[in-house]
Formats: C-alpha cells, structure tokens, sequence
C-alpha cells in the first residue's frame, strides 16, 4: 500500500509541477491571445485565460457561480484523494490508482490557479478575459488613450481565472458532413485539462479490469 501510494504522489506531484511551469511560462512569455506555432500549422501554444471549467467553458457571471465552481473543485479533490487512500487500502491495481491520480492532478492544477494567480500576477482589467458583463464589478480600462469603464471579474482567493494555451488547428475535410470544413477541436485547453481526460479515458476504457464482475457462487 505504502509503495502504491508513494508512486501516486509522485506522479500527482510531477503533473502538477509540469502543468504550472507550463502556465507560468505562457502567463509570462506570451501576451495576451498570442499564438505561436510548434508543430506546422496544426498544433499551436495559444495563450489566453478562462473563468470557467475544463476547455473554456463557462459557468455564469454571478460572484457564487464562480465560488461554488471552485468549492466543488476542493471538495472533488479531497473526496478524489479518500478514495485513492481508500482503494489503495484495499489492494486496487496500481494502474487504476495512477488513473484516478491523473483526475486528481488535473483538478488541482486548475484549482491552484483560482486559488493563487490572482495574488501573483498583475490584474488587466482591459483584457477581454478579465472582463465579465453582469458581474457587478466596475473598473476603469485605458487603452489606446481612451478611458472607459467596464464590468471585470471577481478577484481574490478562489476567484481566479485558469490559464489554457494547447490548441489543435486542424479542420475537417470540407467532403465530411455537417462538420466539413470545421475545426476538428476547437477548445484551448492545458495539461490539467488533458490530465483530467486522459484519466477518465482510460478508466472507461479499461472499467472491466478495474471493476470486474465477481462469479457467481455456484451451490
């Protein structure tokens, strides 16, 4: 159980490390929605900032929404944690317990961003990230030598945005149907959010060795 463990926490710790000098790097390197491409023109690091969940998507502008997003990230990750502890008392594979910790990982990398960023980095409230119609929260932006109020973000301890920079820049052939022509992934995404779904992949797809069914006693 002890060995077990100690290999989760190492691989959690490992993820976590990559995934923050990855987003501190973007957050400090690029500006704001600049691209840069890596591999051709198919793969490319895209810098922007999400308020939301996984891959860009957004939960609401209203101060709870954002809160109760991030209180349900502590309490998935300490329930996540448990049940790590839990199964690897049981004697669950290894492999199953390295799956789960890639969740783990990834949903406590995004959360060190909304938990931390905001005390660390200097806040833009011009930058169309930053800014959140409906929120209540008024501030001045400059730009270009005009000075004009805007609605921003909630800021502080839980409140901050998440960091994503991954994008595939790839379309559809224009002969496939209802999507020709489209971007075949068109989310921003970063390696917690590729750690969370790697995890949940290969727990799906491998649920018949993680779970299997017990055999029938036969009288």
């Amino acid at each position: 159980m002890k060995k077990k463990l100690t290999i989760v926490f190492l691989i959690v710790l490992s993820l976590l490390i990559i995934d923050q000098l990855v987003k501190i790097y973007i957050k400090t390197s690029f500006d704001s929605d600049e691209v840069k491409y890596v591999f051709g023109n198919w793969f490319a690091l895209h810098f922007i900032e999400n308020q939301g969940m996984a891959f860009g998507t957004t939960f609401g502008s209203a101060m709870w929404h954002k809160l109760a997003l991030s209180l349900f990230r502590v309490i998935a990750i300490f329930a996540l944690a448990y049940y790590i502890f839990k199964e690897a008392k049981k004697g669950a594979k290894l492999e199953f317990l390295v799956a789960v910790s890639f969740v783990f990982a990834g949903a406590t990398g995004n959360l060190l961003d909304s938990m931390f960023y905001d005390f660390f980095f200097p806040f833009n409230p011009c930058e169309g990230f930053n800014q959140l119609p409906g929120s209540g929260v008024k501030m001045n932006c400059t730009d270009y030598g005009f000075t004009y109020p805007v609605e921003v973000r909630h800021q502080g301890f839980l409140f901050g945005n998440v960091v994503d920079m991954f994008q595939f820049d790839a379309n559809w052939p224009k002969w496939v149907p209802y999507v020709g022509g489209n971007q075949i992934f068109p989310a921003i995404w970063n390696v917690a959010d590729a750690c969370i779904t790697l995890g949940i992949f290969t727990i799906i797809l491998r649920q018949k060795v993680y779970f299997p069914k017990k055999k029938e006693i036969k009288e």
